[in-house]
């Protein structure tokens, strides 16, 4: 088949970005299967060994969510020469059926069968598993959209194979500290106020609130430095771990969610022109879980 010649109207990126060419393994040629190859990474020392074994012993499993099947596979591809353990799902029922195998979802909004956003929102109710939208919808609306739907970051297609890695990386960084990373407080309290690093929950005044992924690292970020202005550029990248975006309506909207479900604004309080910052322990004692929205009376989700 020439694959040159094959361009859809809903993945053109894959094939106009030589993703494998682009970022290249040395150590990927290097040392062929079988004896040969093993006689070969022998040769190189105990480092080498040292590290494929902590490659394998970390293998990163991830789900392509992708209708364009040359598209997957170009995406495969490049994926498995950077030691990914790859599956593809077409649909978006098959995605639904296939998502709780991986340790990242990597989601084509445009699906034959099932809208993107509505597989982004069912992932995200159901589990914590990362999940980056990879679409071709490019407006503003679609990236507030898709954040908003659960995704944890945006990657607007046409893209480089290069920047995919990286923001593959940086958003696992966050989902899956493991041991390097517990911190010292796992339980916040400010007044009527908890928030559990460890069970991932939000309390007020005993009664769980729920919160998406992004409000609940926004919120315990604000909270663990109660006295720091955070400015916007901090935010989106200490939360969205996106250093190269514009902070835009994005970060607003999730203040402005949470401000609702905890019942007031002084719990995140606007410094004009900065950022933002969590609210003064003092004014947390006149608020009360009667405060919060009616939206948040009987079940809430508690983000693991």
């Amino acid at each position: 088949m020439n694959q040159q010649a094959t361009t859809t109207s809903l993945d053109p990126h894959i094939r106009r970005t030589p993703s494998p060419p682009r970022v290249p393994r040395p150590r990927s040629g290097s040392h062929p299967a079988g004896p040969a190859g093993a006689a070969g990474r022998g040769s190189q020392g105990g480092r080498t060994g040292r590290t494929e074994a902590a490659r394998a012993e970390d293998t990163l499993r991830v789900l392509v969510v992708e209708s364009d099947a040359r598209a997957a596979e170009t995406l495969v591809h490049g994926l498995r020469r950077h030691g990914y353990d790859t599956s593809v799902a077409g649909t978006g029922s098959k995605a639904l059926e296939t998502y709780g195998d991986a340790d990242l979802v990597l989601l084509d909004l445009e699906l034959p069968d099932l809208d993107g956003l509505e597989i982004c929102r069912a992932v995200r109710a159901a589990s914590d598993i990362p999940v980056i939208a990879v679409t071709a919808r490019a407006s503003e609306l679609d990236r507030v959209l898709g954040l908003q739907a659960g995704a944890d970051d945006y990657v607007i297609k046409p893209y480089g194979f290069r920047e995919l890695m990286a923001r593959i990386e940086a958003v696992m960084r966050r989902a899956r500290p493991q041991g390097r990373e517990r911190p010292a407080a796992q339980v916040i309290t400010a007044g009527p106020l908890t928030i559990d690093a460890g069970t991932r929950e939000v309390r007020l005044g005993g009664r769980r609130i729920e919160v998406t992924r992004k409000e609940f690292d926004l919120l315990r970020l604000l909270a663990s430095q109660p006295e720091k202005v955070i400015s916007r550029k901090e935010l989106m990248t200490q939360v969205w771990d996106d250093n190269w975006s514009r902070p835009g309506r994005t970060i607003d909207t999730h203040v402005s969610s949470l401000r609702g479900k905890l019942g007031s604004a002084d719990w995140i309080i606007t410094i004009r022109g900065v950022g933002f910052r969590f609210g003064h322990l003092g004014n947390a004692d006149r608020h009360s879980p009667e405060n919060a929205s009616e939206a948040q009376r009987g079940t809430a989700l508690t983000i693991a």
